[in-house]
């Protein structure tokens, strides 16, 4: 960033009060910034694609999609671009899939005020911002690359069900399409379920969409 440009922030959420929160406490940084803001995807997309944004604040989740899915679009627009993911939604599940698709920092809704300055901050001054959970995560995941992607821990065959599954298929269908024994497709759905660890057709529905872009 240049020394004499002031930041320019985007500020991409849903939600008004949590982007007026983050205008309030950029304010009283004292950063001097231009900011933008978006209440979904498309204008997310709008507003990288028509201004020289630096650091861009931005939501997991949209009502028009999920914000992994354009990360990649958005670094090859504005490669210089810092990222921070901002969200409600679990650090320790999710973080690592956003860091690897190229964010550049994750933080937690549920941090305390000052957390979220120093954040701020520190993709001012650096860049990017790791907390120490997300720390400890990229440590573990050099030691075992599975903790990225749960879904590499499965076996082709054990994809291929699971993504039936989270079309909505059910045992009947899926044997059949499969050629293979309904007692066979339970026997695959529950080790699915236990090297997923998941309950339900729900939760493997919702990774599914998580980690398959």
């Amino acid at each position: 960033m240049e020394q004499n440009k002031p930041t320019t922030f985007l500020l991409a959420d849903d939600h008004s009060l949590i982007r007026q929160g983050l205008v309030f406490m950029i304010e009283e940084i004292g950063l001097g910034a231009e900011i933008i803001q978006a209440g979904n995807l498309a204008q997310l997309l709008e507003a990288v694609e028509n201004n020289d944004i630096d650091i861009a604040i931005i939501d997991a989740h949209f009502p028009d999609g999920n914000s992994l899915s354009v990360i990649a679009d958005i670094k090859l627009l504005r490669p210089e671009m810092r990222i921070l993911i901002f969200t409600g939604i679990d650090e320790e599940i999710n973080t690592l899939k956003f860091i690897n698709a190229g964010a550049n920092g994750f933080l937690s809704k549920m941090s305390e005020e000052e957390e979220i300055k120093m954040a701020i901050m520190r993709m001012c001054t650096h860049g990017q911002y790791l907390s120490s959970v997300t720390q400890n995560l990229l440590l573990n995941s050099m030691q075992n690359p599975k903790l990225a992607n749960p879904l590499e821990s499965l076996s082709e065959r054990e994809l291929e069900i699971a993504e039936m599954y989270a079309q909505g298929l059910g045992n009947l269908e899926i044997a059949n399409r499969l050629n293979l024994k309904q007692n066979t497709v339970s026997t695959i759905k529950k080790r699915v379920f236990d090297k997923l660890k998941v309950e339900n057709i729900v939760e493997l529905s919702e990774l599914m969409k998580n980690h398959l872009l």
